[in-house]
Parts: C-alpha cells; sequence; structure tokens
C-alpha cells in the first residue's frame, strides 16, 4: 500500500507539545486522544490544548477514546461520552475506538467484537468516521469477521513490516519516534486512505456534506490533498496533462473552474498573488475524491 500521510499519535504523556516545529518537522497529521471510559473528568487534560494549537499550526486531526468497557451497554455510554468530547470539532482523520485494556483481556472474541460493534455503531449514527485501533495479537484474536467487515483499522504493530494479513487504513508502526517540538518519545504512524477528502466529500467528523445547503463544494482554501500520480493540467481548460504528480498538495483557493481545482505546494501559498508563482497546476474534481 502507498503511504499518503505520515503522522503521529498523542496524549496527555507527551506533555505541551510545539505544534509548529511538529508541522515544520514533516508530520502531515496528529491523533489525539480524546479522553477515556464513560464518566465525566475522564477527558485527557491535553487535548483541547492538542486540537486548539495543531489546527492552528494547520496540522489535520483526527481523535481516540480509550476503552475499558466489559459489556455493550459500557461501550455505549463512552460512545456518549465521546462524543460529548467531540462536540463542535471538526476532524479530518477518523476517530478511533482504542481497545487494549487489561480487563478486556479475559473476554471472548464474540464479547469483545460486541464492544466495538456498540461504540462504533453508535458513533457512525452521530456522523462520525469510525476506525478500531488494536495491537496485532488483539486483531488476530478478539474481533470477528463482521468487524473487519464493517469498520475501519487501525494497526499497532511495532515492526518494520507487519504481518497482518487484512486490510488497514492506519497503522503505528512505532512507540519509538522522535519528533521536534515533542520531549519524549512518540508514536509515529502511516495513512493509507485519503482521509480528509472522504470527510469533506461525505460530511462526516463535523464538516458539511458536499452539495449541502448554501452549495458548499465541501473544498476550502488550504485542504490538504493527497495526490498519486494524479494528472496536473496548466490550466481549466487543457486537454491534456502537462504533468502528473503524488505526495501532499493544498487548495489554492477552494474554488471550482470547470470541474477543476487549482493546487499549490504549501498551505501558506493559498491565495496568494501572483497566482502564476503560487499556483502548481489545476486537477480534476473527481481526482479529489
Amino acid at each position: 500500500m502507498d503511504i499518503l500521510y505520515k503522522g503521529i499519535d498523542v496524549s496527555k504523556w507527551q506533555g505541551t507539545i510545539d505544534w509548529k516545529k511538529v508541522k515544520n518537522a514533516g508530520v502531515q497529521f496528529a491523533m489525539l486522544r480524546a479522553g477515556y471510559g464513560r464518566y465525566e473528568g475522564q477527558k485527557d487534560e491535553y487535548f483541547e490544548e492538542n486540537y486548539k494549537n495543531a489546527k492552528a499550526a494547520g496540522l489535520p486531526v483526527g481523535a481516540y477514546h480509550f476503552s475499558y468497557a466489559k459489556t455493550a451497554e459500557q461501550a455505549k455510554a463512552e460512545a456518549a461520552y465521546c462524543k460529548k468530547l467531540l462536540a463542535g470539532k471538526s476532524f479530518e482523520f477518523p476517530i478511533a475506538y482504542d481497545v487494549e485494556d487489561d480487563g478486556q483481556a479475559s473476554l471472548s472474541k464474540e464479547e469483545v467484537s460486541a464492544i466495538v460493534d456498540a461504540f462504533c455503531s453508535e458513533m457512525e449514527a452521530a456522523g462520525y468516521y469510525v476506525c478500531v485501533y488494536m495491537n496485532l495479537s488483539w486483531l488476530n484474536s478478539k474481533l470477528t469477521d463482521e468487524i473487519f467487515q464493517k469498520y475501519d483499522i487501525w494497526l499497532a504493530h511495532w515492526t518494520k513490516a507487519t504481518s497482518f494479513a487484512r486490510s488497514y487504513g492506519l497503522w503505528q508502526y512505532t512507540s519509538d519516534g522522535a519528533v521536534d517540538g515533542i520531549s519524549g518519545r512518540v508514536d509515529l504512524d502511516y495513512a493509507y486512505k485519503n482521509y480528509p477528502n472522504i470527510m469533506r466529500v461525505n460530511g462526516l467528523n463535523g464538516f458539511k456534506r458536499e452539495g449541502a445547503s448554501g452549495g458548499s463544494s465541501g473544498f476550502t482554501a488550504r485542504t490538504m490533498v493527497a495526490l498519486d500520480n494524479t494528472p496536473l493540467y496548466a490550466s481549466a481548460t487543457a486537454k491534456t496533462p502537462a504533468a502528473y504528480k503524488s505526495g501532499t498538495f493544498y487548495l489554492y483557493d477552494g474554488k471550482e473552474i470547470s470541474g477543476r481545482y487549482r493546487i499549490t505546494n504549501t498551505p501558506e501559498r493559498a491565495g496568494k498573488t501572483p497566482i502564476g508563482e503560487n499556483v502548481t497546476g489545476y486537477v480534476n474534481k473527481s481526482d479529489l475524491r
């Protein structure tokens, strides 16, 4: 699979983070711990700070919620609390259900799957794109086939080459990363899906659906887009591509012109003039989905 984004996941254990340095270090997304459990007072104490400052630095984010539920009813209560923590925010990356607590280890595959399904179905009904975070051993032994068919997976396997045989959208490949702006170790992740586009086009995770009232396209200036050998045109009406591009780019102004969008190679160039010096080229709207 092709890596589209390189990211990190953080919680209170990383303390205060200099998100501008993190962004400048090449990090392209961050998964933030929102909280854990189902009771008031279990919000991660750095969640609000991390969300605000990561967004201000121009980093797209997702969130994760740590579970210690032992029944489906408790998992539903965790979903209710998680939704409360996420309210009023928007997330370009998934909302992950972190299932790895020692108290769940003795539960059967069917029991753990019921817990996962209870949380994830509640979150999906509220308009969130969810995924399941588990280590390799638990993924291979604690989930039924139905869960893999219904939900995305965030694989935790600290190795250079994973042996996990099923599909997954995110991979936490080490817990021993080092990133400028963060003191101490940090988890490092890869993303294999164009999650920011999935959220915006489908109106998930706090974003308005494309074509909703007001005619919003779902795209705005500085929207991050991942290109994979995507045709790039010199103008909105050019018949043949001028080049093919791969990597991370940003929408110049979010305005659709003849079925295409202008892109630029850094968020700082979005909207800046002269256009010719700041626009990399035009891409088809269909290639941004």
